[in-house]
Parts: C-alpha cells; structure tokens; sequence
C-alpha cells in the first residue's frame, strides 16, 4: 500500500466524529463497502481533480466509490453530516484577525471538515 497516498486519509479523530453521522447498512442485501475507504477516496478524488477511474484500488472499486458519492449526494447525506459538523460545538471557531483572511493556523494538514472541502 503507498503511504504517499494515505497522508491526508481521515484520521482516527475524524473519524470517530464521522462515523455516527453515517447511513446504517441496509437490512436487505449484501452489505455496503466500508464506509472510511469510500469516503477516503471521494476525498482522495477531489483533491487529486481526477476521473473516478483514476481513484486507486486502495480506496475500493472506483464504481463503489462513486455510487456511494452519488447516492449520498441525492439523498442529503453529505448536507446532514456537513451540517452536523458545523453545528458541533467543539469544532473551533477559526480566528480571523488579519483582516477577515485567513490566518496561517486556519491552514492545517488533515483539516478535512471545511466548507471548502464539500
């Protein structure tokens, strides 16, 4: 596996913020892809600017990844967790004091939760 592509993955902390804010599996049927690879690679081919094709097998099936994107697109998912995230008390409030720009702390590595990011 190529840890160059990890790098910015979802750590343990996001995830764990993530996680309940996801669809349970379906009753019916073969059950869902998992979800922190899938969401990985929706990450993975939005940073990249790539084709879903060229999301790399790591991430699963590049049609899972999509469907799963597209799915949760139509339904409101992504909205909800976008939502939820935003709401959340303990995410902190950047501190604009240059100006209403950003600030060198509002940009860190593996801040995966900004509205820039959706």
């Amino acid at each position: 596996m190529d840890n160059r592509l990890k790098r910015d993955d979802l750590t343990e902390d996001e995830w764990v913020r993530l996680a309940p804010l996801l669809p349970a599996h379906p009753r019916r049927g073969h059950r869902w892809a998992d979800h922190r690879a899938t969401i990985n690679g929706v990450f993975f081919r939005n940073r990249a600017d790539c084709s879903w094709r060229a999301v790399p097998e790591i991430y699963g099936r590049w049609k899972t990844v999509y469907n799963r994107h597209r799915r949760w697109s139509t339904d409101g998912t992504w909205e909800t967790i976008l939502q939820a995230l935003l709401s959340d008390e303990t995410v902190p409030e950047p501190d604009r004091t240059a100006g209403g720009r950003r600030t060198r702390q509002d940009i860190r590595p593996g801040m995966m939760f900004e509205v820039a990011h959706w």
